[in-house]
């Protein structure tokens, strides 16, 4: 497409006006910025409430603890990060059936939980109970 200027008939202006590609970018940026925030909680769920509940046997349960500081106990004895996964496993070929409660501090961050929960998973045990406390 050419344009003309009013001089000369002959002369071609090959410029590209760029103020309709800056409105279109604009609409775009404020369509993305409106939408965004609403594609991250598109699903809204609610969690069901529980009671309290026991183990079948608790005799035979292996409790994995982190406390407040991040440090990892089985059974009330600290471990550390790199050999809980190999102590899992162990107990795991020792007993098949093995049972296993974690309980975590409610200040460690959840990425410290996610990576014990990911040890636990990578050596074999197939029964998990996640404790809490009763109430709100």
């Amino acid at each position: 497409m050419a344009f003309t200027t009013g001089r000369d008939s002959s002369d071609v202006v090959s410029e590209i006006n760029i103020t309709p590609l800056v409105d279109v970018m604009l609409v775009l940026l404020v369509t993305f910025i409106l939408t965004a925030p609403l594609l991250n909680n598109a699903v809204r769920i609610n969690l069901p409430k529980t009671s309290t509940t026991t183990p079948n046997n608790p005799s035979k349960t292996v409790t994995v603890s982190i406390d407040g500081s991040n440090k990892i106990f089985i059974d009330k004895r600290e471990v550390e990060p790199a050999s809980l996964e190999p102590e899992l496993r162990q107990l795991v070929d020792q007993n098949p059936e093995l049972a296993l409660s974690l309980q975590a501090d409610q200040g460690v961050p959840y990425r410290a939980v996610a990576k014990v929960i990911a040890n636990i998973q990578r050596s074999g045990v197939s029964k998990l109970s996640v404790l809490t406390e009763p109430g709100g």
